[in-house]
């Protein structure tokens, strides 16, 4: 070992100890969350590792800059192998991978290094060039100082690698393969033996250092996420394992249970807290938010961002009074007295909400904003009694009426008077079973637009000869709406009576056309002890129709144009794209399907999910208004929706846009086809 190795090897081991102690800093802060079993179902983690993870499935939803990323992602991955041969030659330079590796092995590990040096290279010089001249809207929020400091450090990484690789074929030092540098080699042709010698030392050095350097940048910057995005996308629930979309359990009768919800970072999960580590300040959560794109203050990555801001701040001060033999100073006692929740996150960025799950959705490195933004929403609902003042009434109404809006509960199957439909305590009265239960909902009781869609749909049911019945005045809202709202106490009361309900009749089979509906007692009523088959009624039509029991008229129509609108319940958390679009191609085959530019998992939402159905909208552009706008510019003659959340508020913007294109659910598309009935 020369004097080389030697200093090298005091450098090596420096850069490491200081990366140790960053890792083990790390470790220690995220020890501040509660505990979370994530590590369940390792198949699936696996897959979304090897997909979202390694092929960076998400991130190539932006076919330009996404695909710049992956190139960088991927040729790091392949040059990890050079840098160890360069962290090993520090300490033993005739070291190379050629004496271990066979030469079928060895020559394309060659080849590899120089091309993926210049796919990392051109993506960068590309990404420094968005940074600085193009500068996208969604990057304005954060500076992006740090952004262009590692780019520009990755760039000369790339650039020594390829100058060490060009001057060692100089001097005639290099392995056979080194195919870029050959092309490179005639611009040194001038160059001598000794100076391509001295250049190429020099260049192995910075690129060394660099490499450790790098290495320490990393834990106290944004850019930690490339140490943790892989790890966090392996414990992420948000692409599974378990049900996609469900709110985190909650367990009110827990023993010495004193908070429900956060309003703090130690109140919310270490994953939470990994998140904060993993998140790139990419933005395109933000991008993609109804919210913040039409002008309200929520951000998700500030949200994420101003998580891990805070963690720093109470873990930071903590390991300070620790150092300090336990004493807080009166600074150090203000900081600790602050909370994540009004000292830097707000209400009113909670309450704008839409839970639309799309900044979930378009997150590369699955970071979950939602479940903090719920949790936040939970401790000031069921520790403060804090919320909107529009949200009182809807509550009240829950708690005393069993729905969201203050009508009788003997209300509730005024619709199907006439329609000879029977409930389950006539059926079972009678002895007779049905093959499923209509859950109607809320809505589709009283609204009396809604209630349309109501009646459609029997329609679909009795024109199919299935055999069906509904609750009538025994349903009761099963407390989504509580849910989302931060009443978790309310919504299992609910929840848990309309499970004694269902279970009283021994359901099975459950359809309902109301998204919420169908997402919350399918995929979060087994929380509580409710399982049964829930289907949307698109997807329940579609296999009517599949199976040929619908009589259609599919002979006659006009030829339309008709734009869907994906429900955000439907579509981003339970990924049902195609079965409402199959239906309408089967009611209306001549019909021309348009699609807006926002649709499927990038649709936008309507503006009523989360509780917002019941808030003011005050700033900002209505979010009802820009997607009804962009519904609207497909030239579409019709508008159909599968939500009658969705068609309360698409209607109401294509009314305020002064148009007459009819809104109408999938199921009135259907009904409006049926055969009549022929009596015999």
């Amino acid at each position: 070992m020369g004097v080389s190795n030697l200093v090298f090897a005091v450098i090596l081991a420096v850069a490491l100890g200081f990366f140790a102690r960053s890792a083990k800093r790390l470790k220690r802060w995220l020890n501040i969350g509660h505990e979370e079993v994530r590590t369940d179902h390792p198949d699936q983690r696996t897959k979304n590792f090897l997909l979202i993870g390694l092929g960076q499935s998400k991130i190539l939803r932006d076919p330009v800059g996404g695909m710049m990323h992956a190139l960088v992602f991927w040729g790091f991955c392949v040059l990890g192998l050079g840098t160890l041969e360069i962290m090993i030659q520090g300490l033993y330079t005739p070291f190379t991978w050629d004496v271990i590796l066979p030469r079928f092995l060895y020559l394309p590990y060659v080849v590899s290094q120089e091309i993926f040096a210049v796919f990392v290279l051109i993506p960068v010089v590309y990404l420094l060039y968005r940074r600085l001249v193009i500068k996208p809207k969604r990057f304005a929020e954060v500076s992006g100082a740090d952004a262009v400091f590692i780019l520009s450090m990755i760039a000369t990484l790339m650039l020594t690698l390829l100058l060490l690789f060009v001057m060692e074929l100089r001097t005639g030092a290099s392995p056979d393969g080194r195919i870029i540098s050959g092309l490179l080699l005639p611009l040194f042709s001038s160059v001598s033996a000794e100076t391509a010698h001295l250049v190429a030392r020099g260049s192995w050095w910075i690129h060394a250092v660099l490499i450790l350097y790098f290495l320490n940048h990393l834990p106290g910057s944004k850019h930690l996420h490339v140490l943790t995005s892989l790890i966090n996308v392996w414990f992420s629930n948000t692409s599974g394992p378990g049900r996609i979309g469900a709110m985190r359990p909650m367990d009110l009768e827990a023993e010495n249970a004193e908070q429900f919800g956060a309003s703090d970072v130690e109140h919310l999960s270490w994953k939470n807290l990994l998140d904060g580590y993993s998140c790139t300040e990419c933005g395109r959560c933000t991008a993609v938010c109804p919210a913040n794109t039409t002008g309200k203050l929520l951000s998700p990555r500030m949200i994420v961002v101003k998580t891990r801001a805070r963690l720093t701040e109470k873990a930071t001060t903590l390991d300070a009074i620790a150092a300090s033999g336990g004493t807080a100073s009166e600074a150090q006692t203000a900081v600790l007295a602050k909370n994540l929740l009004d000292d830097w996150i707000t209400e009113e960025e909670l309450w704008a909400c839409t839970s639309c799950r799309a900044c979930v959705t378009e997150c590369p490195v699955s970071i979950d904003q939602l479940d903090i933004i719920n949790e936040l929403r939970r401790d000031l609902v069921l520790m403060e009694s804090r919320f909107p003042d529009e949200l009182a009434p809807a509550l009240t109404s829950l708690e005393r009426n069993g729905s969201p809006w203050a009508f009788s509960a003997s209300d509730r199957a005024q619709w199907a008077e006439g329609m000879d439909i029977p409930t389950m305590a006539e059926l079972v009265e009678k002895g007779e079973k049905a093959d499923i239960l209509f859950w109607v909902g809320c809505m589709g009781s009283f609204d009396d637009r809604a209630k349309k869609i109501t009646v459609a749909f029997a329609r679909i049911l009795q024109a199919a000869n299935v055999r069906f019945a509904i609750l009538g005045q025994e349903e009761t809202c099963h407390g989504d709406p509580a849910r989302r709202m931060g009443n978790e106490y309310l919504y299992q009361m609910l929840a848990k009576g309309v499970i004694e309900t269902l279970d009283g009749y021994n359901v099975k089979t459950i359809v309902t056309f109301c998204p919420h509906c169908f997402h919350q007692m399918g995929s979060e009523f087994p929380d509580i002890g409710g399982n049964y088959e829930v289907i949307h009624h698109t997807d329940y039509i579609e296999r009517l129709l599949e199976a040929g029991r619908v009589p259609l008229d599919t002979e006659h129509g006009q030829r339309l144009k008709v734009a869907y609108h994906d429900s955000c319940y439907l579509g981003r958390y339970n990924e049902i794209y195609d079965a409402p679009r199959n239906t309408l191609k089967r009611a209306l085959p001549i019909m021309e399907l348009v699609e807006p530019p926002r649709t499927k998992s990038r649709g936008m939402c309507c503006g009523a999910g989360g509780g917002r159905m019941w808030m003011e909208e005050n700033v900002g552009k209505r979010v009802n208004v820009e997607r009804s706008e962009e519904l609207l510019a497909t030239g579409a003659d019709q508008i159909a929706v599968a939500c009658p959340f969705c068609m309360t508020m698409i209607t109401d913007g294509v009314t305020g846009a002064g148009s007459s294109v009819p809104v109408l659910d999938i199921s009135e598309v259907v009904a409006s086809r049926l055969l009549p009935i022929v009596s015999v």
